[in-house]
């Protein structure tokens, strides 16, 4: 596997995913991976891998936080060495990091995550001594005065030291003394105060020469009168030392001390890191978790080479192992045979690295060894030719190949004479099919595409090419060989046009033929494919139809059984309201004629509520208009007609074939054509009937109705059935949601809104109530 290693380029693939890596250590770690061979190993590393990608992009974990890299820290303070402060600001944050990722994963209650909480439970740090490191250790070079109570003591002293040695230099620079001077200034030589003087006046003042100016016309003198202070501050300097190395060295003990179980943290947190770094790289590329086996099967869908301009890429599925073991690719030269090859191969590494494959979601990979031969191997130093090498690489696959085995070969027998290198790539095939291994072989060798055809367990495919432009399509075709269209090529790259002419010349009869029958049968496929996509284009467009008319059917059905229940209702309530009228009125007759003298307007009144009686009834002489059977042919838009079977009438909308649409009353209804009757024109009885409208909706009923994403004509159908159907409930006021938008839909909603009948009134929606993105109506 390890040819195959830098041959498919796994070695580029680890670097980029480590460049996502936040520690050296790990960065390191994950470029010099090395892909498993056991299959339950593999599992382990694509669940981490999973188990990180949830933790990073779905809870919102953080990452591992940086810490330099250690060296031998550990192992000096272990021995009983110092650390010095910036070592030990530099372990302060290795325990700070493996703490943070104690608890960043601890933090989440998620019953998926299970491989990361074991590793982090693994993990031991000491938040005291990261706690104390920081607070004592002030920068890479300073110990805070707190560090303790001694050092805190000892630095307030030689401050108050350092002051009174320089208010007593400062006498001299104010004092008599001042003319012997080179300037206004105290400064320190060998940790001691002293003051510059001029050479010529050094005898003048009283003290020790420390130092002198580099022109010599400068000495810097200790004056006796300072003389003890200076050597009682160095004696405190000794002892600040002394006090820091003490607080040095303690927090390093305390660091050896937790060497082990700090390295085996560490170590942790590296691994962690790894795979935080698989799920970025991952993410970049959209890449999926594949399904991983022992059987040698490779299902790839739509997958992508890494290493390829994503956006730009053409996917590509690929599958072998399964029914057949080894694919026969053929095609075009640059139409993506060698990299459809290594991509498979890549993939499979790939995911013995953990690593995640950018495909589309159920992608097989297997967890084989890899053997490939791809590419130009030629060696100058081993003195050997293309074929040479090629023959080299051949002789070890088919020494350590085996039933375990996934095979990549790019253009076996290539290099050497076409006869004989078509029966070696034969002869090679043949040799892997019996050891039974698997794998995808390339080729331009047209008897080795006859070979496919005539043995079992080989399938023949091809990359894509569009005869008419001349170009490659990057698309694998399964089933049939491609035609290595050589002089295709040649023409679309420009070569001289008389010379392609003689080179189709001089090819064999054969070869012509075989070409001719390849070329023939890829546009005749092609052809077929694009029918068989129009086909299911179509199929798909008439199921999408039919569910819709099933749909309308079933609206329609249940509008109608509404519209009975409401229209038997209405009647009910009519009869009863007359019958209530009627008695009210001959009771109050009654009334009249009980009075024991009747005057003239009593008669005028009797008289008076006797015709208001007849106007509400029907003479037993009046018989009702018959209503005749319509021709279909003459019905028309705007005719009004009868319903036989809902005994109602209404208006025609519009006429279909067999069907018109009617507005009866408040709602709209599909009508078949010979249901339909000439309008009775029966004069509706002259009765005063109020009406009370009932504010409760319906409960089948809602207040709101929601157009988003509706086309024009959709949302009309939908709204004026909405619309009727909440009349028929009752409603006072709607809720019509449109959303903000183009302002399209908007615009159409308030066009049906202005013209329906039962709509008293609309407007936009208010702060809270949606604002432009709902209209309410009012109805009548």
């Amino acid at each position: 596997m390890k040819g195959s290693r830098e041959l498919l380029e796994l070695d580029k693939i680890l670097n980029a995913a480590s460049q996502y890596a936040v520690l050296e250590e790990s960065k390191a770690a994950l470029a010099a991976f090395e892909p498993t061979e056991d299959l339950s190993a593999a599992k382990t590393l694509l669940d981490y891998t999973e188990e990180a990608t949830r933790l990073l992009f779905t809870l919102g974990a953080g990452r591992v936080e940086y810490f330099p890299p250690r060296g031998d820290m550990l192992e000096r303070a272990e021995k009983g060495a110092a650390l010095s402060c910036g070592e030990l600001l530099s372990c302060a944050r290795m325990l700070r990091s493996v703490r943070v990722l104690y608890d960043s994963v601890n933090a989440l209650a998620d019953e998926n995550i299970v491989l990361f909480k074991d590793l982090v439970s693994q993990l031991d740090f000491d938040a005291r001594l990261e706690r104390e490191i920081g607070d004592k250790i002030v920068s890479e070079d300073k110990i805070a005065d707190d560090a303790s109570e001694k050092l805190f003591a000892i630095r307030r002293e030689m401050r108050l030291l350092g002051e009174r040695i320089r208010a007593r230099l400062m006498q001299y620079l104010a004092g008599d003394e001042k003319k012997f001077l080179q300037d206004g200034l105290v400064t320190v030589r060998d940790d001691r105060f002293v003051i510059p003087v001029k050479a010529e006046y050094k005898r003048a003042v009283r003290g020790f020469v420390h130092d002198r100016s580099q022109s010599g016309a400068t000495v810097f003198i200790e004056p006796e009168e300072v003389l003890e202070m200076n050597n009682e501050l160095k004696s405190l300097s000794v002892d600040e030392k002394e006090e820091e190395e003490r607080i040095l060295k303690d927090l390093s003990g305390r660091l050896g001390r937790l060497r082990a179980s700090l390295e085996h943290s560490v170590a942790l947190t590296v691994e962690a890191d790894t795979f935080y770094a698989r799920a970025e790289y991952g993410y970049a590329l959209k890449a999926v978790k594949p399904a991983l086996n022992a059987k040698g099967v490779v299902d790839i869908r739509r997958g992508r080479h890494p290493l390829l301009d994503q956006k730009k890429a053409v996917p590509v599925s690929v599958s072998v192992g399964e029914g057949y073991r080894f694919l026969l690719l053929s095609g075009a030269n640059t139409g993506g045979k060698t990299v459809t090859l290594k991509m498979c191969g890549l993939f499979c590494l790939m995911a013995a690295c953990g690593l995640f494959v950018p495909a589309a979601e159920g992608t097989r990979l297997p967890v084989s060894r890899i053997f490939c031969d791809v590419g130009d191997s030629q060696s100058i130093e081993e003195n050997l030719s293309t074929f040479s090498s090629h023959i080299v690489s051949l002789r070890e696959i088919l020494k350590e190949a085996s039933e375990n085995s996934f095979v990549l070969i790019d253009e076996p027998g290539g290099g050497t004479d076409p006869e004989e290198g078509q029966a070696l790539a034969k002869a090679v095939l043949s040799a892997l099919m019996k050891k039974g291994c698997r794998g995808i072989v390339t080729t331009h060798y047209s008897a080795l595409k006859e070979f496919a055809y005539e043995t079992e367990g080989i399938k023949n495919g091809n990359m894509a090419f569009d005869a008419s432009s001349f170009r490659p399509l990057y698309e694998l075709k399964m089933g049939a060989p491609g035609s290595s269209n050589a002089l295709a090529i040649c023409t679309r790259l420009g070569f001289p046009p008389e010379t392609v002419e003689e080179a189709r010349g001089y090819l064999s009869e054969g070869a012509r033929t075989f070409e001719r029958t390849v070329r023939a049968a890829e546009e005749s496929r092609i052809k077929a494919e694009k029918v068989a996509a129009e086909a299911e284009a179509l199929r798909r467009e008439w199921e999408e139809r039919m569910k819709a008319l099933g749909r309308e059917e079933e609206k329609f059905a249940r509008e109608k059984e509404k519209f009975l229940a409401s229209s038997k209702a209405e009647a009910r309530r009519i009869v009863s309201q007359r019958t209530a009228e009627a008695e009210e009125i001959l009771s109050e007759i009654e009334e009249i004629f009980k009075k024991e003298s009747i005057s003239e307007s009593d008669l005028i009144h009797a008289r008076t509520l006797k015709n208001t009686l007849k106007r509400g009834t029907m003479s037993e002489d009046e018989a009702p208009i018959r209503a005749e059977k319509l021709d279909a042919a003459t019905v028309r838009a705007g005719m009004r007609v009868r319903i036989g079977s809902m005994q109602t009438e209404g208006t025609v909308l519009s006429v279909g074939k067999e069907k018109a649409e009617v507005r009866a009353g408040v709602i709209r209804i599909k009508v078949p054509l010979d249901d339909l009757y000439t309008a009775t024109d029966v004069p509706k009885p002259e009765v005063s009937v109020q009406l009370k409208r009932d504010v409760t909706a319906r409960a089948d009923i809602r207040p709101e109705v929601d157009l988003i994403g509706m086309t024009t004509a959709e949302m009309e159908s939908e709204l004026e059935k909405y619309l009727d159907s909440a009349v028929l409930a009752g409603l006072a006021e709607v809720r019509i949601v449109h959303g903000m938008g183009t302002g399209k839909l908007r615009a159409a909603v308030h066009a049906v809104l202005k013209k329906h009948p039962h709509v008293a009134s609309f407007r936009l929606g208010k702060y809270g109530e949606g604002e432009t993105g709902v209209t309410i109506a009012t109805l009548k």
